[in-house]
């Protein structure tokens, strides 16, 4: 078999073969090696913020004169390059691998320089014009680089995908709650029969947390404003221009749209990772709130003869290799993994930033930067297809609920304050026993004249607030 064509790179250890056509260099080629662990890659949106760190770092050496005009356009070229997703093949380093970050920052800075070189007519680990440490590099140190490329892809991605899909929910949960307002239902404490509600109400209460979950999205975001950018090795800023920081942030938030700005402290900004804590906890906060939904809904369409059946979802799939005809709520059953997906992500974020902060720096980075944006990025397109596939197809089986309104023994809870609660029990009891409803007992006993009765046992009453029928669990 032929081997694959190399070319020799150097690095500060020596000469090794790298890839003929790779863009990146030694260092990066080391790290490849030394790390065939998981196969998981930095993603799309982390490479973007990378390239865009880059990019503004250029652009703030070129403005403080630190490197030339040409240099700065070579390399911003290339990181666009980057940021547009059109290098993304040339940084094949595991997520499992240095702590810090270094080898991926250091891929970037190997790609850059390299693409420079093609750009300006030079072969490929020349480091002519652009030398990836003295240039790319320039001001910077991987320790700060990471956490800010971790901060703008987080930001990114909750701004850009998690945001919008929150709000596409929502807005489907409140055409529901419209659409249901008259739709009266029973409602349930424990898993079992309590008073009546508006199945408008239930939805009402969806679209609520998914209004709060967008303002929890959005607080996440003012948690990574600050940017570490600037501190370079442990956060004191040596080989960098006081100016820089500045400049490149500025850049940062004209290219995002997204409000960034300096560390308050690069130590704090740099050892602890307690902003990107912060921010997962509040993603686990809408995950969360989401579970609840997706399984409500679920178990509202259940059935959908022998169950509760109260709504009808889209059919989306069969169910069943067996069972003909079957129709699972499998649009809820994949909101709620990816809702998982997140408890997990946080957990492994929680530990990577407690375990792996010591003195000036975390070394658990990487895959606390993975499990980030991926809990981001799924939990936003689950929201997607959620609202897509399923609220906005969901139909109301108005028979049923009404049916099981009028069947449960939870209506008596209305004639307490007229006939007392004991004598309410009883009936309770009695319904339970005989299979008889609330109003055929109280119709034999002659508990009230029918018009009090009806009047008592009405159930759009029952939804009112402040109405007799108001009761605890």
């Amino acid at each position: 078999m032929t081997s694959p064509a190399t070319r020799i790179e150097k690095d500060s250890m020596g000469e090794l073969p790298v890839p003929a056509e790779a863009l990146y260099g030694a260092t990066t080629q080391r790290a490849v090696l030394n790390f065939p662990i998981s196969g998981y890659r930095f993603n799309r949106s982390f490479l973007r913020a990378l390239g865009l760190v880059k990019s503004s770092a250029a652009h703030a050496n070129q403005q403080l004169g630190k490197i030339t005009a040409e240099q700065a356009g070579f390399i911003e070229k290339a990181a666009g390059e980057l940021i547009d997703g059109k290098l993304d093949e040339h940084f094949p380093i595991d997520i499992f691998q240095t702590g810090s970050g270094t080898s991926t920052n250091m891929n970037a800075n190997e790609v850059l320089a390299n693409r420079a070189s093609q750009l300006a007519g030079e072969p490929i680990g020349s480091k002519k014009p652009v030398h990836p440490n003295d240039h790319v590099n320039m001001g910077q140190s991987s320790n700060d680089v990471i956490p800010t490329a971790m901060h703008v892809a987080a930001s990114e991605t909750l701004q850009n995908e998690l945001l919008p899909a929150l709000e596409e929910l929502r807005q489907g949960l409140e055409a529901k709650t419209k659409e249901f307002w008259e739709v009266i239902k029973i409602g349930r404490t424990h898993l079992m029969d309590a008073t009546p509600v508006r199945l408008g109400q239930e939805f009402a209460g969806y679209a609520r947390q998914v209004e709060k979950g967008a303002g929890c999205v959005r607080t996440a975001i003012n948690f990574l404003a600050e940017l570490p950018l600037g501190g370079t090795a442990v956060g004191t800023g040596l080989n960098c221009h006081p100016d820089f920081p500045r400049i490149a942030i500025d850049r940062l938030s004209a290219a995002t749209g997204i409000l960034f700005v300096e560390a308050n402290d690069h130590f704090e900004a740099q050892s602890a990772k307690d902003g990107l804590v912060a921010a997962s906890g509040l993603v686990k906060t809408v995950a969360a709130s989401l579970f609840k939904v997706a399984n409500d809904i679920r178990w509202l369409s259940s059935g959908p003869r022998c169950g509760f059946g109260e709504i009808a979802l889209p059919a989306t799939q069969p169910g069943s290799s067996i069972m003909p005809g079957k129709v699972n709520p499998v649009m809820c059953e994949a909101l709620m993994q990816a809702c998982a997906q997140v408890f997990g992500g946080d957990a492994t974020i929680t530990w990577a930033a407690a375990a792996g902060s010591s003195f000036e720096l975390n070394v658990m980075m990487p895959v606390l930067a993975h499990h980030f944006l991926e809990n981001a990025r799924i939990l936003a397109n689950a929201v997607r297809v959620f609202a897509q596939k399923c609220v906005v197809g969901i139909t109301a089986n108005e028979a049923r609920c009404n049916e099981l309104v009028e069947y449960s023994m939870a209506m008596v809870t209305s004639l307490a304050p007229i006939i007392g609660y004991d004598r309410a029990a009883e009936i309770a009891k009695e319904s339970g026993k005989t299979g008889k409803t609330v109003r055929e007992i109280c119709r034999e006993q002659k508990v009230l004249p029918e018009a009090e009765l009806n009047a008592a046992l009405d159930p759009v009453e029952m939804t009112k607030p402040g109405g007799e029928g108001s009761a605890g669990g």
